[in-house]
């Protein structure tokens, strides 16, 4: 009995394996719903996290993927710092990566959403755009406008038709008269021999 509490008591007062840093929060936070895009995103991590060049990357992009990063992120004690530039409206997603205090590198990837859409800039030396009634066509609009779509036009082969068997019928009687010889008022008939 006395050897199984000595092994609980080593146990108990055995330190934890030391485990790898992990991101406590985030500035905006993972889920949250912001008006607009901040100027800067916050991370905060249980350890001091590596301030080293190229240590930590952020990746932050809009819904349509459009990066909204500015610069490098810097890291100071336990927190990393990246500036942040653009318009953004919907989804925003976070995707960091650092090298936390026991040299291992960790990552992530959580998102917010920015509720407030871009409000449009508009020129000052140019009036807004001002909204006009377009009138609704009408069958003569629509004949006059676009001549492929007047009834004329389907008439065309038609005619065109109708010409060509007139030219037709008029060789093929002109030819008939041809063979049967001049006959007609005023003709005489050929003589008997």
């Amino acid at each position: 009995m006395g050897l199984l509490l000595a092994a609980l008591t080593v146990l108990a007062t055995a330190s934890p394996a030391h485990a790898h840093d992990e991101l406590l929060g985030s500035d905006p936070a993972a889920k949250s719903t912001v008006d607009a895009l901040p100027a800067q995103l916050r991370l905060t991590f249980s350890g001091v996290i590596a301030t080293e060049e190229r240590a930590s990357e952020v990746q932050v992009t809009d819904a349509s993927g459009v990066t909204l990063t500015d610069g490098a992120p810097t890291a100071q004690d336990n927190v990393l710092t990246q500036p942040l530039a653009g318009e953004a409206s919907g989804t925003v997603t976070v995707l960091w990566k650092v090298v936390s205090s026991d040299g291992h590198p960790i990552s992530g990837e959580f998102s917010f959403t920015v509720a407030g859409a871009p409000a449009p800039t508009a020129e000052p030396d140019e009036p807004a755009p001002t909204r006009t009634a377009t009138p609704t066509p009408t069958l003569i609009d629509d004949m006059t406008d676009d001549p492929v779509e007047t009834p004329l036009v389907g008439l065309i082969p038609v005619l065109l038709a109708a010409g060509v068997a007139a030219v037709v019928i008029a060789l093929v009687v002109s030819a008939r008269r041809r063979r049967s010889g001049p006959s007609g008022p005023g003709s005489e008939p050929p003589a008997d021999q």
